[in-house]
């Protein structure tokens, strides 16, 4: 016998909403456990093979914060999907916070971000940009109040960065780690 979901009771909804489910376990007894949902992802890191640099935001997180992490997170733009593919999210957002364009998209995977509590799903990509591809400040949308200030690093620093620990965002780690992988002449 499998464990399976018996009930599901909605006790938050808002930006994210947040529900009881009741589960039967191969025991017969039942068990409880919270999820959050917020919906779908999309997260890319866009770098430039030939300057050998890719572009990040830093930006402050309220639950980084609260648990004692630093006042800003190095991250690969990422946002929600919202009426689109996780392309189009991936694109989207990739423009709206860093001011890049982005033509071509490599699936690196849609892992589930935290299963142990959230049902979000998160789809990976690497994007190739040039110098020539920066054609607006980034930032995020006005009135998302994200606070973000764009940075272009070289892959051997941020490679650097991993080594010592310092990427502490799950997707932008997973992301950096793949394009190691499929490209590790970048990163000398």
């Amino acid at each position: 016998m499998t464990v399976e979901l018996r009930r599901v009771e909605t006790v938050y909804q808002g930006y994210l909403t947040v529900m009881s489910a009741t589960f039967s376990g191969p025991d017969g007894g039942t068990f409880t456990r919270e999820i959050e949902h917020h919906g779908r992802a999309a997260c890319v890191l866009p770098y430039d093979p030939v300057r050998r640099t890719a572009l990040l935001v830093n930006l402050p997180r309220a639950p980084v914060i609260w648990a004692g992490g630093p006042a800003e997170l190095l991250e690969a733009p990422a946002g929600m999907v919202e009426n689109e593919d996780a392309e189009d999210t991936a694109v989207r957002e990739a423009m709206e916070e860093c001011g890049v364009r982005l033509a071509r998209l490599e699936p690196v995977g849609s892992p589930f971000s935290c299963p142990g509590v959230s049902s979000e799903r998160v789809d990976l990509f690497l994007a190739v940009y040039t110098a020539a591809d920066r054609v607006a400040a980034g930032g995020g949308v006005s009135g998302e109040d994200e606070h973000i200030t764009v940075q272009e690093i070289p892959l051997s620093l941020l490679w650097a960065q991993v080594e010592q620990r310092r990427i502490e965002e799950l997707k932008t780690l997973a992301l950096i780690l793949s394009l190691r992988v499929r490209r590790p002449e970048l990163f000398d």
